[in-house]
Parts: structure tokens; sequence; C-alpha cells
């Protein structure tokens, strides 16, 4: 048993730190000796002077209770330096490991200087994590020229290997955003368990515990450990944080409603403890709030959407439909509720008043679902929809297509996750028209690792759906952008194999997005 989860007071805790032998103090433990750095560091919400730090410590991550195999709180100490080898440290401090939140920490810091790279590092019973570089936004009222972005979402452990994030990290972008599904909750078996390349080794997560050791064991990952130091991150969920499309308070494959809720807490719970957000804590509805509104500059304002948590429930569960299935509208009378909502009203509040008041050149809305919309038409005239996206809330699109054309917030783009395939789609005021304004311009990433929808069926579909300007479902990969005040160019990243740990790179394709004019164009 390690000596910090045998069951010590606080004081002999501490008082065993003070005595620990030069080679615990100064370095990585030696043979003997646990690490307590195994997850690595991370950086997020960034504000012109300062961002969150996130470390999680543990002896052994996939510990069967998910504490780590620790048990007693521990003294972690913090610093912030302006040069890579900390010879100018510009902040620190220390804070308290707790076992309640599985021995993570989130440190905001705070007095930076705005529009700058910083180094942090974490100190624990003598021993130093790895360094972490994050960078704190410019000014609101700064010039900025440049901002690179990457964007990632859906990354399975079972199906392939994290490639992308390695090639993500390399670009060394200013911000990373996570748009959903960072972990999956179910554990492949039987059939589906034939084309495994790595097994998660878990029953399906639907304890505290569970939860906590399938985001412990995304972050062994060494090249999703290299993308965290690398650069700050924003990040919200969907539905593989917690069950496979649910809705709000809703699940199909959740059991009774309060036993879902309470799974959904615990699957909310351990993404705080995961994750380098701002402190939130469960309320007493069981609700955690992460959306939020990041400035960089004059350049890009962030709304990073909850699309998950306040939703209605699906559409048509009652009338014999499932909540993510491709539903037909004379089928679905309850779909186009106007009393429907995707992202609470609250959320839809917050963000109209957010945008009337947003002064930056680009308004980029960070979410998990396809907003632009998808029509299947059958030769019978019959036309149908895929209810777990934006498509299962058509009144609640209207409200927001119709905010983006009245408020006219500058250069709407909309970003998502979620469908494993790539899509550059014109947001229209009205979906139903295709001869409608354009209100914004979309840009969907496909996955990290997870296989894509098929895509001979859904090219089928494409005639239907011509605001939808690109679909490829056949590859894995990211989006990388730049974004200037001319100009936001998004790069669809393709790796070339999943099941390769070293997979190579290529550009699929290239889209630009000037100033001023709503719509993607080929670069």
């Amino acid at each position: 048993m390690s000596v910090l989860n045998a069951g010590f007071s606080r004081r002999a805790l501490i008082g065993w730190l003070v005595a620990a032998p030069v080679v615990l103090r100064f370095g990585r433990a030696q043979a003997g000796g646990a690490y307590l750095f195994p997850l690595g560091v991370a950086s997020g919400d960034p504000w012109p002077d300062g961002f969150v730090l996130w470390t999680r410590l543990a002896v052994d991550p996939l510990a069967a209770d998910g504490q780590g195999d620790l048990a007693v709180p521990i003294p972690v100490r913090w610093d912030v330096a302006a040069d890579e080898g900390f010879s100018r440290i510009v902040a620190s401090g220390q804070v308290i490991a707790e076992a309640a939140d599985a021995h993570s920490v989130h440190v905001e810091v705070q007095g930076l200087t705005p529009g700058r790279p910083y180094w942090y590092r974490f100190t624990a019973a003598g021993q130093r994590s790895p360094v972490g570089l994050a960078r704190t936004p410019p000014a609101p009222n700064a010039e900025v020229n440049r901002l690179k972005l990457a964007v990632a979402s859906c990354s399975n452990w079972e199906v392939g290997y994290f490639s992308a994030y390695g090639h993500m990290a390399d670009e060394a972008p200013d911000l990373t955003l996570f748009l959903g599904d960072y972990i999956y909750e179910y554990t492949r078996t039987g059939a589906r368990a034939a084309n495994i390349v790595r097994p998660y080794g878990f029953e399906d997560a639907t304890t505290l515990a569970g939860y906590r050791n399938r985001y412990a064991l995304h972050r062994t990952d060494a090249d999703l450990q290299r993308l965290h130091a690398a650069a700050p991150c924003l990040v919200v969920w969907d539905d593989h944080e917690v069950l496979d499309n649910y809705s709000g308070v809703w699940a199909d494959k959740g059991g009774r409603p309060d036993d879902f809720l309470r799974r959904r807490a615990a699957g909310y719970q351990a993404f705080y403890e995961a994750m380098p957000i701002r402190r939130t804590r469960l309320d007493r509805r069981l609700q955690m709030p992460i959306h939020k509104r990041v400035r960089y500059g004059k350049l890009a304002e962030f709304f990073m959407l909850d699309g998950r948590q306040y939703r209605s429930r699906g559409a048509c569960v009652d009338e014999g439909g499932a909540r993510g299935q491709i539903v037909a509208d004379a089928q679905c009378l309850d779909r186009a509720d106007p009393s429907r909502t995707f992202l609470g009203f609250e959320q839809e509040r917050w963000l109209y008043d957010g945008l009337a008041g947003a002064e930056a050149r680009w308004n980029i809305l960070g979410q998990d679902l396809v907003m632009a919309g998808l029509r299947f038409e059958n030769p019978n005239g019959e036309t149908r929809y895929w209810t777990d996206t934006w498509d299962g809330f058509p009144a609640a699109r209207d409200r927001m297509a119709q905010a983006l054309h009245t408020i006219k917030p500058r250069n709407p783009v909309v970003l998502a996750g979620d469908y494993h395939s790539f899509w550059t789609n014109d947001v229209l005021l009205d979906s139903r028209d295709e001869r409608s304004p354009v209100v914004a311009t979309e840009f969907v990433g496909t996955s990290i690792t997870s296989g894509g929808p098929p895509y001979d069926s859904l090219m089928a579909a494409m005639p239907a759906n011509p605001h939808i300007k690109f679909f490829d479902s056949r590859v894995r990969g990211y989006i990388s952008m730049e974004v200037t005040p001319q100009r936001m160019t998004a790069r669809y990243q393709a790796v070339s194999d999943v099941r390769d740990p070293k997979a190579s790179l290529s550009i699929l394709k290239s889209w630009v997005v000037e100033d001023g004019r709503p719509g993607a164009q080929i670069d």
C-alpha cells in the first residue's frame, strides 16, 4: 500500500512531505515511489488576466473505486512562470487536492498580463508535474492579427489511437475546442467487439467511479496529454459523457427517471473533475452549468453552448419513435412544438443577450450537434429527420436563426461535432426554404476515432439539401482553423488510419469565410 493512502492525518501527511527525500522533492519519483502526475496537466477557460490550471493526482489512475489509490487530502503547489525555464515565476500558491473531487485541482489564476504565453507546473509530495503552456487572451479592446484554433470531438478509446490529438499539438494552436464525446460511456461486447483496437477494460460507466476511470484512461494517452499541455482549451459535453442520445432529464436506456438523474449527476461530476474549467458544482436540481463566453480581443468571441443538459424530451417518444432516430414529419407531431427547447430557455436568453452586446469581428458558437439540418426525402415524397440534432427541435432552431438575423452579430460561425463526419453548411433563416438568407456559416468536424455514418446513403440525400456544401464521413481527424480580421480559414485534417498510433496527416479540404460575407467558399 502507498504511504499516501495509509490513512494518515493531515498534520502527519504534511510532516511527511516536509521530510521527503531530495529525490522526491525535486523530481519524478524513482523506483519504489509512485508518480502522482500520471494524468498530465491542462489549462482552460482563459480570460485576459488568467486561466484555469488543472491536474489530478493519482497513484493508480484506474483503481476500481475511481479514487486513483489515494485516500487523504494532499497539498499541491502551483507555479506560473513567464519563461519555460521558470526563472521568472509570476504567480504561485498552494491548494489541497481533496478526495471528494478525486484529487483533482482547479486553480483560477488571476493578475497576469493579457495576450501572452505562460508556463505552469505543479508540485506534490516533492514530485513535479510535467510543464504546460497556457495563454492569456488579449484585452477586449486589443487589436489581434491572428488566432489559431484546433477543434475536436468524438474520441472513442476502443476503436483507435489518438494520433489526431498529437497532430493537433504539433500545430501549436492558441486554443483547442472540445465539442463533446470526449469519452464514451459504453464498452463494446459481442460482435461489436470484433474490431476493437484497444479495449476499455471496464463495464459500462453508470457510477461516479466508472466515469472517473473513463476520463483517467483517456488522460493516460500520450498524444492527448501533449495536446492539453500545449494550449488552453474550451470544452463542452455531448451525450456520451453520460449516456447515448439522452435529452435533458430523459433517457430511453437510463432506467427510471430518478435513477437516470443520479447517473447524469455522476457523469457531470466526473466531467468537472477531469476538465480545466472554472469551479462549478451540481445544484439541488442536479444541474451543472458549463456554458460560457470567452473574448479574444477585438478579433473573436466564443459562446460555448450546452446542447444536452437543458433540452426538452426527445421528439415523438410517446408515439413510438426513438430519440436519435430518423422520423417522418407526418408521424411526429410534437417535433415542431414551440414550447420545446434545445438549449433551455434560460441559456437561449443568455446567448441572445450576449450576441446583442458582442463587439468582436467573429462570433463563434461552439456546440455539440449539427445545426443546419438534413432532410431525407423518400420517393413517395415523405420527409424525414434525424431527431437527436437540431432537426428534432426546429422551433428552437427557428428562434436561433431569427435571433442571428435580427441581432446581426458580425460574422457568426457555428462549430459542431457529434456526427463523425465533415460538413460545410449554410445556416438558413428558414431551414425549409433553400432560397432563405444565410444567417451563419457552420463547420462540422469529424471524429478523432469513432466510425462515421454510411457515406453513400448520406450522399444520396444531398440533392435535397443544397445548403450543405460538403460532406464526408469516410475519414477521421479534426478541424484546424486560422482567424484573421479579414478571413477565417478552416482546414479539414484527416489522419491516415486510426488503427496506426503513428498515423500520418493530410488536408482533405480547406474553406474560407470572408469578413462580412456569410457562407464558406473553397480555399
